[in-house]
């Protein structure tokens, strides 16, 4: 099972109860198909960015939960219909170790180079070690 989070704008002409209801078929999708909701994110009425459909503000939804891909391509078909839907996106994210271990492996690697470039000499120090010497040689 895949991990994803999908994300949809509903119209603020929608009264709550109709609302209420368009977020509880969503579930009721991923209930159905044998995904696991795992969190529910209901912003609420916001300003948008820019109008969509002539529509100031959107009632923004997010909803994180694990499933097959048959479940997404189901609520999206369902979106496509839905007039009151105003944008969606599904996206695929990881789970939630690998993106630790990715974060530990970087910040290892950058400890790594961090200990290479105080061991290697600097070439600038260098530089400024024989530039007064010459000046001195070139005055006498």
């Amino acid at each position: 099972m895949q991990l994803y989070e999908t994300g949809f704008l509903l119209s603020p002409s929608l009264s709550e109860e109709d609302t209420e209801k368009f977020i509880s078929q969503m579930l009721e999708v991923i209930s159905q198909k044998k995904g696991n909701l795992v969190k529910q994110d209901r912003w609420g009425k916001r300003r948008l960015a820019y109008p969509i459909k002539k529509a100031k503000e959107a009632f923004y939804v997010f909803l994180t939960y694990e499933s097959e891909p048959d479940i997404p391509a189901e609520m999206e078909r369902r979106f496509k219909q839905t007039d009151t839907v105003l944008r969606y996106l599904t996206l695929r994210r990881e789970a939630k170790e690998s993106v630790r271990r990715k974060r530990k492996k970087s910040a290892e690697a950058e400890k790594k180079e961090a200990q290479a470039q105080e061991s290697a000499p600097e070439p600038a120090a260098e530089a400024r070690a024989v530039a007064p010497d010459e000046s001195k040689s070139e005055v006498k």
